[in-house]
Order: structure tokens, then sequence, then C-alpha cells
């Protein structure tokens, strides 16, 4: 597990860069692999980045890692959407992102772009398009068909489950949080919550569909690459 207190973002943990160039200047996004860590550390982190963009001290970043087992709720979630009497994890963290709760944990491929919007497109409905995008040619990749779907079902489905939950924040026009895609994860830990506050439908994942465990750095990979492709198309020169 990365020591969060001293992480170094290197060459060690680097899964992919893109470097943009625009009329004005040069701009730099990196992803980094985390490997699986403890929720409210990577909240803390998030936070710090997230700063130091808006005060354009640092580049665009990308992280990348699994959970230990957590429930989170939004900041409009309903907090009866966990089932004490049900869930298998007493870890509940309230946070400021939109949606309601949902659950991360081993096995489940988890994406936070800290991303500065104003030097790509401001709209919201784009940005989650474009995560949106990305999950979905990422899971065709793996012989999934995928969909998407409107308020209040945002996130990726295929026929009436869940496979991918999308819950971001902006503030001034730079993102935090962003997706999680369930690759082998434990689904019974989705049990002990009503999931995005949607009880008529469940959940799946990419083990679940595909009966094969998946490597989940490769998919890191793959959707890091897909990511960074994706935004460097909406650069504004």
């Amino acid at each position: 597990m990365i020591d969060i207190s001293d992480i170094k973002f290197d060459d060690t943990n680097l899964l992919d860069n893109c470097t943009l160039f625009t009329k004005k200047n040069q701009k730099k996004i990196d992803s980094f692999w985390l490997g699986t860590q403890e929720y409210g550390p990577i909240l803390g982190l998030q936070k710090k980045i997230h700063k130091s963009i808006v005060e354009k001290k640092t580049n665009d970043v990308v992280l990348m890692l699994e959970h230990e087992h957590v429930y989170t709720l939004g900041k409009n979630a309903n907090k009866n959407h966990v089932l004490p009497l049900q869930n298998k994890c007493d870890n509940i963290a309230q946070i400021d992102r939109g949606g309601d709760v949902t659950y991360h944990g081993p096995g489940q491929l988890v994406c936070y772009p800290i991303i500065n919007l104003n030097n790509y497109n401001k709209s919201v409905s784009w940005y989650v398009e474009l995560i949106q995008e990305c999950i979905i040619e990422v899971l065709g990749k793996h012989k999934i068909n995928a969909i998407k779907k409107e308020s209040p079902f945002i996130g990726i489905w295929v026929d009436d489950e869940k496979i991918a939950a999308i819950g971001i924040r902006l503030s001034r026009w730079v993102s935090m949080h962003g997706f999680a895609i369930n690759v082998n994860t434990d689904l019974s830990y989705f049990d002990g919550i009503i999931p995005c506050g949607i009880f008529d439908y469940g959940v799946t994942s990419m083990e679940q569909i595909t009966d094969n465990k998946l490597d989940i750095y490769s998919l890191a990979e793959s959707v890091s690459r897909l990511f960074l492709k994706r935004i460097k198309k909406a650069l504004k020169n």
C-alpha cells in the first residue's frame, strides 16, 4: 500500500500521460496507479491536488486505484439507503460528490480525474458523456454490450443491471471524484445498500458477465489510455 503522507508521483506508478499543445501554451495530464487504498486519505489527496490545479501550480491528474471496503454517500444521499441489518461494511463516508449511496471495494476499478475543464469544455453534461463513452468503449473491448442511461439512472448499464457508477463534483470548473467500474467486485456488498437510491434494478460486474477474472491493472491502463485520448480531442486552442 502506498503511504499517502509521502506519496511520490513518478515513473514507478505512472500509468500514462499525454502532452497537449495549444496556441498559447503546453499542457500535460499524468495518470497514476495507486494500488489498493483506504477511502479517506485518497479523498484528502484529491482535495490537495484540486486546490493545486485551481491555483495553477500543477498539471491535471488522473488517479486510478482500488479502495478498501467503503460505502460513500453523496451530498444529497438518503441515509436510509444504507441498510444496517444487511450491510457487510461499517465504513461509511459522507462526501461532496453528486448522487446517492454507492459501494467501493477490492476488485472495483476507481478513476478520479482531477481535470481543469476551463481548458476543454465548461459543460457538466459534456464531461459526464465523455466518461460514459469511455467506459462503454472499454467494456466493448471485452465484448460487453453496455449502454448509458439518463437521470436518475446515470451510469453504465448492461440490460437492467448497473456495471459502472459515476459521481462527480466541479468547483471552479476543476473536477473531483469520478467513476467506478465493477470488474471482479464482490457484489454481495451491494446488498447492504440501495445503490444510487434505485430500488428496482441490480448490479453486475465484468467477471460475472464474462465468467473470467480480469487483471485490474491492465484494465486501468486501457481506461487511462482511452480517457486521455478522448479528452485530448476536446482541448481548447
